[in-house]
């Protein structure tokens, strides 16, 4: 029987989940890395704004996204998943290393970029941003009531972020077959959210915040049970996976042909259902966003046949269906705000299923 800490990949029946929350939310202080991942036109529109860096982010915001959250609250209670939240953070207080300082953190929204469950193990990831070094504070009382419940409870070593980890006046190329990162291999770092999970195979994006190191690193920690397959980007701002290779259920995965080249994936999905999502719907509110447009295939598998979208992509949720999925919508646009949608607001705890092989 499943342990209460039992996940093996993205779609087996969810029973168990870490929501993230946007209250007590600020804007990036240490804004380096987002010149880098953020696109232009949302960046434009970022550094417009008045007190952008380091500031609160506006009530009117948070009350909108939190509305989004309440109805996606009660789809996963609707579907019987157990929902647990982080504790109320505080992020408005700077911190320092012997190296740097910031003058404050940001939210604790997206526990898929600092927390990765694999089996019953749960593991802290040597993050590369700053302004995150201590985000996953307001989880830790989560971490340690599942360590006592007898999960794995295990932090990568946390990087340094001296200077020598970042390529100083880094300027994003186009992308090519040896792109340079804006992160260097000074120690490993990498985001959880730059994985996704398919059984004993597990894909791991290399992106500006996920470097080769960090790559071996998690490869030698899960040892011989389990294979790590590298995947390149074609994105030149390439910053986590999910949004651009989501494995869906046995034999099918959905890829983004403007961040991967489909041809290019590794042999294993060679006998695998290859699922092109359409174009996005791109509204107002996820163009002021810190995501891509893409946010739209940032979706949660609910079990094998559910899938829950955001409400305005119609033209996904058409595409679902006709590949045999129920789309389950939800009116979630105002998070992407935050850098999230429904994967990355998301950490699966408990699915149902056990440890198999699929290629």
């Amino acid at each position: 029987m499943n342990g209460v800490v039992s996940t093996f990949n993205e779609w087996d029946p969810l029973e168990e989940v870490v929501v993230g929350r946007v209250d007590g939310a600020m804007t990036s202080a240490w804004d380096v890395l987002d010149r880098i991942t953020v696109p232009p036109s949302s960046w434009e529109k970022i550094a417009a704004s008045p007190g952008h860096r380091g500031a609160p982010v506006p009530r009117d915001v948070v009350e909108r996204a939190q509305e989004g959250l309440e109805e996606f609250l009660g789809i996963l209670k609707a579907a019987h998943v157990t929902v647990r939240r982080p504790d109320p953070p505080d992020t408005a207080r700077p911190f320092r290393t012997p190296g740097w300082s910031v003058a404050n953190g940001m939210s604790a929204a997206n526990p898929r970029d600092l927390l990765l469950v694999v089996g019953d193990e749960i593991i802290e990831v040597p993050m590369a941003d700053r302004n995150r070094y201590f985000e996953v504070w307001p989880y830790r009382s989560l971490l340690t009531e599942y360590f006592r419940s007898g999960a794995r409870w295990t932090a990568a070593p946390k990087p340094r972020l001296t200077d020598d980890q970042f390529r100083p006046d880094y300027d994003v190329p186009a992308w090519s077959a040896d792109m340079t990162y804006f992160v260097t291999e000074a120690e490993p770092v990498f985001d959880a959210a730059d994985i996704m999970r398919c059984g004993r195979d597990l894909f791991m994006e290399r992106s500006h915040v996920t470097n080769r190191l960090g790559i071996e690193w998690l490869r030698r920690h899960l040892g011989p049970q389990y294979r790590v397959h590298e995947i390149a980007s074609r994105y030149s701002r390439a910053m986590h996976i999910d949004t651009s290779l989501l494995p869906l259920a046995p034999g099918k995965v959905l890829v983004n042909p403007e961040f991967l080249d489909p041809d290019s994936l590794p042999e294993v999905f060679r006998s695998w259902d290859v699922l092109i999502p359409p174009e996005p719907v791109v509204t107002p509110v996820m163009e002021r966003g810190l995501m891509s447009r893409w946010s739209s295939v940032n979706v949660l598998m609910l079990d094998p046949e559910h899938v829950v979208v955001e409400r305005s992509q119609a033209p996904l949720m058409k595409a679902f269906e006709s590949w045999g999925f129920e789309p389950v919508p939800c009116s979630f646009e105002h998070y992407t705000v935050f850098g999230g949608s429904f994967h990355c607001a998301t950490l699966d705890i408990r699915r149902k299923g056990t440890l198999e092989s699929y290629f």
